[in-house]
């Protein structure tokens, strides 16, 4: 499976200013599989060490702190000379040695001329704690699960090709809106999981794909108990498993009262912060106003968390696969959609995604383009009705005004209606 990461790893090898980098995101996302294909097809060798499989390495960091050195004496563990620019040096799981993550910091200053990768699970957590993590001295990557357009090459190439043509007010043809919509609801259902498209490549066994996401959840469930560090990991676990409920809400905002009665948000601050580092949930802010610079009106008390993987959260909520597939309303469709939309967008716009509320109306999610603000709804069948979003366009007339759903690619007025599979090329097409 093509991943798009593969594109800034190339740009970061020849890049002038490059520093050791550091992948972060969810366990099982594919961190480990993107920097061994990175070092296959990138460079004329490879060298890879797992820290959670070798515990000797260890040592090596604890009494090194010359970069030289250490390539010495991995160069002796690998049985290859490491050579500068021509030997990808790998570091996996990272996080189990800490002496290594913070002797990235001496590659940059004394060794920048080797090509250094790691990645771990839960690191994220880690940039809260600034004596464990080289901070400034690395460049940072996300890996994310398949986004909709990853999805899409894996499972049908051909129709990739036709997506990929698709251009700014290009009508789109029935036979290719119909087909990318199967496609789309095959997306809500496997998610984008390496593990669970693989699966679904090979076997085309809905049963099989949710086991994997069963055993998944399973294990990020075990992580909190074993990671947590300072965070109860009960608190952890609590906010984890309350988000289907909270997104179940007629207003999705979280609530800590609904993790636990009485709860407050000393209770599970925290716990919240460490699964948003986690890479396991996406957290959106409610601004107070609409307008540039969207941060600046950040409510940092009124926020929704959202499941990092869209595949999972179905599985989370119960949904059936035949109320995707076959039913034009279902419980959960809304959350369920507006979780998908913001997989897709995030990382496309310089500003992450936010929304707007007050008692008065609702806007899905608000984004920042340039100095433009765009009011995004997101509608999970063919529906079109949303007073507050028309509301707003009428009286604001904004440059660009978005609404996902399952109608075809047009303009209405002010208005541009996406199919919901076109989420990902949002800035392309605007």
């Amino acid at each position: 499976m093509r991943r798009d990461a593969l594109e800034p790893l190339k740009r970061w090898k020849s890049s002038e200013d490059r520093k050791p980098m550091v992948l972060k995101g969810a366990r099982q996302v594919g961190k480990t599989w993107l920097m061994k294909e990175f070092g296959q097809s990138c460079y004329q060798h490879t060298v890879y060490f797992n820290f959670d499989e070798e515990d000797e390495l260890n040592s090596i960091f604890e009494t090194n702190k010359n970069p030289q050195r250490i390539i010495e004496l991995l160069s002796l563990i690998a049985g290859e000379k490491i050579l500068p620019g021509e030997t990808l040096v790998i570091f996996d799981e990272i996080q189990e040695c800490p002496e290594a993550l913070n002797a990235l910091k001496y590659f940059k200053e004394k060794a920048n001329e080797y090509h250094v990768i790691a990645a771990g699970s839960l690191l994220g957590t880690l940039l809260a704690q600034p004596k464990s993590y080289p901070v400034g001295m690395v460049n940072l990557l996300d890996v994310a699960p398949l986004t909709f357009d990853e999805f899409l090459e894996a499972m049908e190439p051909s129709l990739f090709t036709y997506y990929k043509t698709i251009q700014k007010e290009q009508p789109i043809e029935e036979i290719f809106h119909r087909r990318l919509l199967e496609v789309l609801n095959n997306y809500l259902i496997i998610g984008g999981m390496p593990e669970c498209v693989a699966s679904w490549l090979k076997y085309k066994d809905p049963a099989k794909v949710s086991q994997i996401q069963d055993e998944l959840i399973q294990v990020y469930e075990n992580d909190f108990s074993k990671h947590n560090g300072k965070v109860n990991s009960g608190r952890i676990l609590m906010v984890f498993r309350s988000i289907v409920s909270q997104l179940a809400k007629a207003n999705e905002k979280f609530m800590y009262g609904a993790v636990r009665e009485g709860g407050r948000a000393r209770d599970f601050e925290e716990a919240i912060e460490w699964l948003v580092s986690a890479g396991m949930l996406n957290r959106v802010y409610n601004v107070s106003k609409m307008e540039h610079p969207l941060a600046a009106f950040d409510k940092l008390d009124q926020f929704k968390l959202f499941v990092f993987d869209t595949g999972l959260l179905k599985h989370m909520a119960g949904v059936g696969n035949s109320a995707i597939l076959l039913k034009s309303d279902y419980q959960f469709k809304g959350p369920l959609t507006e979780n998908y939309v913001l997989q897709q967008l995030r990382g496309q716009f310089e500003v992450e995604p936010r929304y707007f509320s007050d008692k008065n109306s609702e806007i899905d999610f608000v984004l920042q383009y340039g100095t433009e603000i765009i009011p995004v709804e997101a509608k999970g069948g063919e529906d079109k009705s949303a007073p507050s979003f028309k509301r707003y366009v009428a009286q604001r007339q904004p440059e660009y005004a978005l609404r996902f759903s399952k109608r075809e690619y047009r303009q209405d007025g002010g208005i541009t209606n996406l199919p919901l599979y076109l989420a990902r090329k949002t800035r392309e097409l605007l």
